[in-house]
């Protein structure tokens, strides 16, 4: 089964996540369990773990329909010290939130080398980053996000992202988030029905379907193999219809949250209805 949902806001509380989502007629969500746009947040209260937890079951939201996202601040990829631990603290933290909101899974890039350092010292400083807090988790599954490429990230190719898992103690808890536009900026045409089935192909050969945890769905404002991170809403942009109908045909993606990321929020619950009439 297919589970759509989007990037809903949390604002007043986490707890407010899942009733957003619900109004949308979402089946999956996303959140940010605190400010993305800062390092640090006052821990979560009793009151509101037990409200995001009620209404997660009340409204039939199981973990793996949810997919938390960390703060953007974060780089686990930094090779300065004082820098990477401020960023090995945030993850840490966004981790324990996680866990004490029951979710199973936390979406997050991957890191930037910002020229500092090479492409291959990041991907270990990275891989070391998630072992450091998996050692201290207990139950959350660190979901790695294709990037686009832009700037000094790395994680744009299928190799560097297997680099990252290779070099991870507990496998168990490492998986992918396939985002379709960051795919397609970073050179991975799957516009239509051949190029999709050879990047899944690929993703399979090189990363392991069974690694995967989820999927943003999103457009793209740049053409192919720009390096250029610009989400579009659906079928408005470079990628197109196709491969989204794809996608909601295909049973590797079967009971993992399909979220949108698409700019226009207003077209969210449109959105999600088009996707599911895709389903033949």
């Amino acid at each position: 089964m297919k589970y759509v949902g989007a990037h809903v806001s949390a604002e007043g509380g986490v707890h407010n996540a899942p009733l957003n989502a619900h109004r949308i007629g979402a089946k999956a969500f996303a959140l940010f369990t605190k400010n993305q746009r800062q390092w640090f947040a006052p821990p979560l209260s009793e009151e509101v773990i037990k409200l995001f937890r009620q209404n997660c079951e009340t409204l039939g939201y199981k973990s793996f329909q949810i997919l938390a996202h960390d703060s953007y601040l974060i780089n686990l990829g930094h090779s300065e010290k004082e820098a990477l631990e401020k960023s090995r603290k945030s993850f840490l933290e966004e981790f324990k939130r996680c866990e004490l909101l029951g979710l199973d899974r936390l979406n997050f890039h991957p890191g930037s080398h910002l020229n500092l350092t090479g492409e291959e010292d990041c991907l270990k400083i990275i891989a070391e980053s998630i072992n450091i807090t998996l050692e201290k988790t207990r139950g959350v599954t660190a979901v790695i996000e294709n990037t686009a490429g832009q700037g000094t990230n790395v994680g744009y190719k299928f190799e560097q992202i297997r680099y990252i898992i290779e070099l991870i103690e507990d496998k168990t808890r490492v998986g992918v988030c396939f985002d379709t536009c960051h795919a397609y900026a970073a050179g991975y045409n799957i516009k239509d029905a051949k190029g999709f089935m050879e990047t899944f192909k690929l993703f399979d050969e090189i990363i392991g379907i069974n690694f995967l945890r989820g999927l943003h769905i999103n457009d793209s404002k740049k053409e192919y193999a720009s390096r250029v991170d610009r989400h579009e809403n659906l079928g408005k942009g470079f990628l197109g219809e196709e491969v989204f109908k794809l996608i909601m045909n295909d049973s590797r993606f079967d009971n993992i949250p399909i979220i949108l990321e698409t700019p226009d929020e207003s077209l969210w619950e449109e959105e999600i209805r088009k996707l599911y009439s895709y389903v033949k």
